[in-house]
């Protein structure tokens, strides 16, 4: 995998050139200081993956972010030091096709700074399997459990790249008394999911809060994934977290909750493909369909990264692919028709 790096400080480039260069499978494309020379960088020689900084002169990450997606696109990993402190940029910047985000590598205690240095490693392994073919989840059969009632109503969504910006605009578009329960799944770091829900709940008139093990999906209410495991329903209503599938390049993985969907339960679901890089929710969004459920996939004109919907296009997954503005009113009709 070719690696392009873009920070402005010397010591940090010299660290994640250090990292790039430990493992034999990655090398160095190029380095820039800052934003406008990422830009340009990218369309001189585009690489696999580009380790963005947020915080630079000239041009910070969020923009690089956006003028990289929309001119070159490629995978973009933030790695930077002030995570913590700037959890707006960090969302911003995967509203424009940021894939996650990590804390750089920071000089302290040996078993802290192994750590730091395994985990970007592993997330840039895992960012070059995403593009790849997943694959299919093991369909999982219901072992009991108490029966979900007939006329729920269940909206799952699933996206990745570009996604926190969709999922705030479509969470936008349904009021408040809107008939339906709604668990997204959404490629971000567990780290970063407490935040994720704040900061959705602020474009919403739905409460929005964490799925947690055992937790039932409840009409008016998001629950979003929030583990490094993958969310699926354990019985007919009853959400639980598992490991397995382990092979799978994303955590948690949109495939496997829309199969559990599918499998277990009884009402109906309206299965929603947004903004993604991959193939991650395609076929998952395919067995919904299968099942006589409505499935509704973002065209490419509006989604940031068009990947995951691609792919769910192509195995003729969606019923309707709708531009990203369309897809709550339709939601909104279709929720409110009896069962």
């Amino acid at each position: 995998m070719r690696i392009g790096v873009v920070n402005d400080l010397p010591m940090a480039v010299e660290l994640l050139r250090r990292i790039v260069a430990s493992a034999p499978s990655h090398q160095l494309a190029w380095t820039a200081a800052n934003g406008r020379e990422a830009v340009e960088a990218c369309r001189r020689d585009r690489p696999d993956l580009v380790l963005m900084d947020l915080t630079m002169p000239e041009m910070g990450g969020v923009e690089a972010t956006r003028q990289i997606m929309a001119e070159t696109p490629c995978p973009i990993l933030l790695v930077t030091a002030s995570i913590d402190a700037n959890v707006p940029g960090v969302f911003e910047a995967m509203g424009h096709g940021a894939l996650d985000a990590v804390d750089l590598p920071s000089v302290g205690p040996t078993e802290t700074f192994a750590s730091q240095v395994s985990l970007l490693l592993t997330k840039i392994t895992m960012i070059g399997k995403l593009t790849g073919e997943p694959p299919r989840p093991r369909r999982r059969t219901d072992a009991g459990g108490s029966a979900a009632r007939s006329a729920r109503k269940l909206v799952v969504i699933g996206a990745s790249a570009g996604g926190p910006a969709a999922v705030a605009t479509l969470l936008g578009g349904l009021p408040e008394d809107f008939p339906a329960a709604v668990v997204l799944v959404q490629h971000v770091d567990e780290k970063f999911a407490s935040g994720l829900a704040d900061w959705l709940g602020l474009h919403t008139k739905l409460p929005v809060r964490l799925a947690r093990e055992g937790d039932c999906p409840e009409t008016g209410v998001v629950l979003v994934a929030c583990t490094s495991d993958h969310l699926v329903f354990k019985s007919s209503s009853e959400l639980s977290y598992v490991a397995e599938p382990r092979d799978y390049p994303y955590r948690p993985s949109v495939d496997v909750f829309f199969e559990s969907a599918a499998a277990k339960w009884q009402g109906q679901v309206f299965g929603v493909l947004l903004t993604g890089m991959g193939r991650d929710g395609a076929h998952g969004l395919k067995s919904l369909r299968d099942k006589n459920h409505l499935t509704i996939s973002q065209d490419q004109a509006t989604s940031a990264v068009y990947g995951m919907p691609k792919a769910a296009a192509a195995l003729g997954a969606a019923v309707d692919i709708l531009p990203l503005s369309a897809i709550a009113p339709r939601l909104v009709v279709a929720c409110a028709l009896k069962a």
